[in-house]
C-alpha cells in the first residue's frame, strides 16, 4: 500500500526519488521522505502529506548525494506524522530502511529490542526492522548479510530497501508478497514498488520473487537467493508508454481499480485485529464512549450512499443500534434528531464533498460525535470530524467510483462489528470468525475477476436496450442501487433499481419483451422471494440476468443469463456481489462506445451544492 524508489548512479538523488515519488503517490500519501547519502551520512528528511509537501522541504536544502532512498505512505501501524514517515532509522542513525506491508510480529520484537537498549522514534512497525539490521550489521560488517538476517526475523509482508553510510552508493533490497522492481539505466540503478516509477530511466526490469536480494551499486546490480548465492532472474521488458504503465497495461483506469479491489480489501484490514478484538485507533473514542452510542447516522452522497445502506443493515443486525442512511444534501435542510450519544458517519471518496460538508458541521453543532469514511488524507472531511477511517484504495481516477467504494464497505463492516463489539452483542470469537470470513472476500472477488466472460455475454445482450432494471431483496437490494448507477454513469443507459418486493407496486408495469431485469439472486433468507420475483418477470418477457451463487443450478430455470459468485456470508455478499456489476456496467459502456473513465456531465468529486 505504499511507494518505495530508489537510486544509485552518476547523478543527485533527490530530483530523482521525488520523481519517483511523485508517480508513486497512488499508492499512499499521508506522509512521506527520503534518506540521502551526503558526506559519509545519511540525511533524512519526512513530511506529514503528500510528495509535493516534501518537494518543497528539499527544495530548500543543497543534496548532492548520488544514493539515496524514497517512501510515500499509508498509514497502518501509527498515525500520519512526520515521525512515523518513513524512512526509519537505526539508533545511530547510521542505517535507514523504507518498507512496504505489514509486520505482524512487530510487537513482540519491538518490546525484544527495547530491552537491549534499542530506542524507537515512532509508533511504526517498520521500525523494528531498522534496528534488526543495525544490530546484525553490527555483528557482521556487512549490509547484505544483515538485511537478510533482519528479513527473517520478520513475520508478515514486505517489501525493504536498506542504505548504510558505511557503505556509500549500495542499496539492498529483498522481498516477501510485496512488489519490487528492479532495474539498471544508463546513469545508476533503480528500485521502485511499482515499473511507472523508472519507466523513463529504463524498459528492462527485474521483478523480484519473494525471498530475493537484489545488490545495487552506481554500476551494477547482483541478484542473490537468501543463502547468498547468485542468481540470473528473468529480465521483463516494458513496452508501455508513461499513460500505459499508469494504467498498468489495463485498457482503461476503471478496469484496473476493479482488479485492484482484492488488493484494496486486504490492506483496509491490515492491522485491524489484535488478539482478537478489533482496533480503529483513529476513532478517538472509548469503548465507553461507543457503548453509549444510541443512534447512527450515515450522511453521504451517490455510491457512498450505497455504501451507507449496506452498512445499515450490519449495524443494526450486528450492534443493535437504530442506524439512518440519509444523503447529505437533504439531511442539512432537515432537523434530525442529534443528541451527544449520536455517531454520524460521513462518507466521501474525496473527502471534499460538499453537501456532506455542510451536513458534518450541522451535526457536529448540534453535538454528535463526528466520524469521516474517506479516502483522501487531509481531506476537509476528515480535518472536520473527529475521526477517522481511511479506505485504502489509493489513487482513484476513473470518475465512476469502484474500488473506493469496496473500500467504504470494508471500513463500514469494520465499524459495524466494533460498535457490536462495544455493546458485547459479539462476542471475541465470532469477531475473529467474521473478521476471516471478511478477510477471505479478497481471494473470492479474485475468483470472480478471473472469468468474466458470462458477464460480457450477458451485457452484449443489454447493451442496445433504452432501460434497465435492478432489483433485490436485503443486501441484494442495497447492491441493486449502486449497480443501476454505474450502469446509469458510465454507460448512458437508463437504469432504476427497486427492493424485489416492490416490483408489484408499480415497477412491473415497465417489464414487456426483452426489458433487461438485473437481479441479486445469491443464496440467502429471502432468496425463495427473490426467485418468485425473477418468474413475476419472467411471465411478462423480460430478458432476466441473475447473479448468483456457485453451484445453484435451479436458477437456470428463471433467468436467460447467470453469473455466478462464490458463496459467501449473506452480510458479506455486497463485496461480491457488487463486482460483477461494475464490470458488467462497463461492458455496456465499451459496446456502446462510451469513455468509461470521464463520462460526460460528472467529475470525481462534486465541491458545490
Amino acid at each position: 500500500m505504499c511507494g518505495i524508489v530508489g537510486y544509485t548512479g552518476a547523478d543527485e538523488a533527490q530530483g530523482i526519488l521525488i520523481e519517483g515519488l511523485g508517480r508513486l503517490e497512488y499508492r499512499g500519501y499521508d506522509s512521506a521522505g527520503v534518506a540521502i547519502e551526503q558526506d559519509g551520512a545519511l540525511d533524512v528528511i519526512c513530511r506529514k502529506g503528500k510528495v509535493s509537501g516534501l518537494a518543497h522541504t528539499l527544495s530548500h536544502f543543497d543534496f548532492t548525494g548520488t544514493c539515496g532512498i524514497g517512501h510515500t505512505r499509508w498509514a497502518t501501524h501509527g498515525r500520519p506524522s512526520e515521525a512515523n514517515a518513513h524512512p526509519h532509522t537505526s539508533c545511530a542513525g547510521d542505517i535507514a530502511v523504507v518498507h512496504n506491508g505489514i509486520i505482524e510480529n512487530f510487537a513482540e520484537l519491538r518490546e525484544e529490542l527495547i530491552g537491549r537498549g534499542h530506542v524507537f522514534k515512532s509508533d511504526t512497525d517498520t521500525e523494528v526492522a531498522a534496528h534488526l539490521v543495525e544490530e546484525a550489521y553490527a555483528d557482521t560488517g556487512d549490509l547484505q548479510a544483515a538485511v537478510v538476517h533482519a528479513a527473517g526475523r520478520l513475520i508478515g509482508a514486505y517489501g525493504l530497501a536498506v542504505v548504510c553510510a558505511h557503505e556509500p552508493g549500495v542499496i539492498v533490497v529483498t522481498r516477501k508478497d510485496s512488489p519490487i522492481v528492479v532495474g539498471r539505466g544508463e546513469r545508476g540503478s533503480y528500485v521502485a514498488s511499482d515499473i511507472i516509477a523508472m519507466i523513463d530511466a529504463t524498459r528492462d526490469v527485474v521483478v523480484l520473487a519473494d525471498g530475493q536480494v537484489a545488490r545495487l551499486t552506481p554500476d551494477a546490480v547482483s541478484f542473490f537467493d537468501e543463502a547468498g548465492n547468485p542468481l540470473d532472474p528473468p529480465v521483463t521488458h516494458v513496452d508501455w508508454d508513461v499513460d500505459v504503465a499508469e494504467k498498468g497495461g489495463y485498457p482503461d483506469f476503471m478496469l484496473k481499480e476493479i482488479h485492484e479491489q482484492p488488493r484494496v480489501i486486504r490492506d483496509t484490514l491490515a492491522g485491524r485485529l489484535s488478539a482478537g478484538a478489533l482496533e480503529i485507533d483513529e476513532l478517538d473514542l472509548s469503548p465507553e464512549e461507543l457503548d453509549l452510542i444510541d443512534r447512527v447516522y450515515v450522511i453521504a452522497c451517490g455510491t457512498s450512499y450505497h455504501a451507507g445502506l449496506i452498512a445499515k443493515n450490519l449495524i443494526e443486525g450486528w450492534a443493535r443500534i437504530p442506524c439512518e442512511v440519509e444523503v447529505a444534501s437533504e439531511f442539512r435542510y432537515r432537523n434530525p434528531i442529534i443528541t451527544p450519544t449520536t455517531l454520524v458517519v460521513a462518507v466521501s471518496q474525496s473527502g471534499e464533498t460538499a453537501d456532506t460538508l455542510a451536513a458534518i458541521r450541522d451535526a457536529r453543532v448540534k453535538g454528535a460525535k463526528v466520524f469521516g469514511i474517506t479516502n483522501v488524507v487531509g481531506s476537509p472531511v476528515a480535518r472536520e470530524s473527529d475521526g477517522v477511517i481511511y479506505t485504502k484504495a489509493n489513487k482513484e481516477i476513473a470518475v465512476a467510483s469502484t474500488k473506493s467504494f469496496l473500500g467504504q464497505v470494508v471500513s463500514l463492516t469494520l465499524l459495524a462489528m466494533l460498535l457490536a463489539q462495544a455493546k458485547g452483542k459479539l462476542k471475541t470469537s465470532q469477531i475473529r470468525l467474521l473478521f476471516r470470513e471478511l478477510a477471505d472476500t479478497a481471494e473470492q472477488v479474485e475468483r470472480i475477476l478471473a472469468d468474466d466472460a458470462a458477464i460480457e455475454e450477458a451485457a452484449q445482450a443489454c447493451k442496445d436496450a433504452a432501460s434497465a432494471l435492478f432489483i433485490g431483496r436485503g443486501m441484494g437490494a442495497a447492491v441493486s442501487y449502486e449497480g443501476a448507477l454505474k450502469l446509469k454513469e458510465i454507460s448512458y443507459l437508463h437504469a432504476e433499481a427497486y427492493a424485489a418486493g416492490e416490483m408489484k407496486h408499480g415497477p412491473i408495469a415497465l417489464i414487456d419483451e426483452g426489458f433487461p431485469v438485473i437481479a441479486i439472486a445469491t443464496k440467502s433468507p429471502v432468496y425463495d422471494k427473490v426467485v418468485s420475483n425473477l418468474q413475476e418477470s419472467k411471465a411478462r418477457g423480460a430478458m432476466v440476468v441473475a447473479i448468483a451463487t456457485e453451484g445453484d443450478e435451479d436458477i437456470r430455470a428463471h433467468a436467460d443469463h447467470v453469473i455466478y459468485i462464490p458463496k459467501v456470508r449473506d452480510a458479506f455478499s455486497a463485496i461480491t456481489a457488487s463486482v460483477p456489476l461494475q464490470l458488467f456496467a462497463r461492458a455496456i459502456a465499451v459496446a456502446r462506445g462510451c469513455d468509461v473513465d470521464q463520462p460526460r456531465n460528472l467529475a470525481k468529486s462534486v465541491t458545490v451544492e
